[in-house]
């Protein structure tokens, strides 16, 4: 989607903070850290959210989600990490292109 941030993210074309780049999925540091690592984790492909998924995104989502532990183990987070995706605007979701924030590296209990 032309008009989509993250989108543009993903593409190279809006600078961000990489920490992890494949062929389906692009990690990235949030700009508005609730953690000592706050990352967003994104698919390349545009899907709006958890609502949107297909069948034929059954295997991009296995690949994505299997990625997220090994993204975290990169960033140091061997005692554990929390994973959040909010899916509409009643699930406090503001972007509007399917992400996974990865949070950890200290209490999250508050959060």
């Amino acid at each position: 989607m032309s008009d989509c941030l993250f989108c543009k993210i993903s593409a190279g074309e809006i600078p961000a903070e990489v920490i992890y780049r494949d062929d389906d999925c692009v990690a990235f540091r949030d700009i508005a850290p609730k953690a000592p690592v706050h990352l967003l984790v994104i698919p390349h492909k545009h899907i709006e959210n958890l609502y949107d998924l297909k069948e034929e995104d059954a295997e991009l989502m296995s690949r994505l989600l299997l990625t997220l532990p090994r993204i975290a183990r990169q960033q140091g987070l061997d005692q554990g990490f929390r994973t959040v995706t909010n899916t509409g605007h009643g699930g406090g979701q503001e972007v509007f292109h399917l992400h996974f924030h990865l949070l950890g590296g200290g209490s999250l209990h508050s959060l």
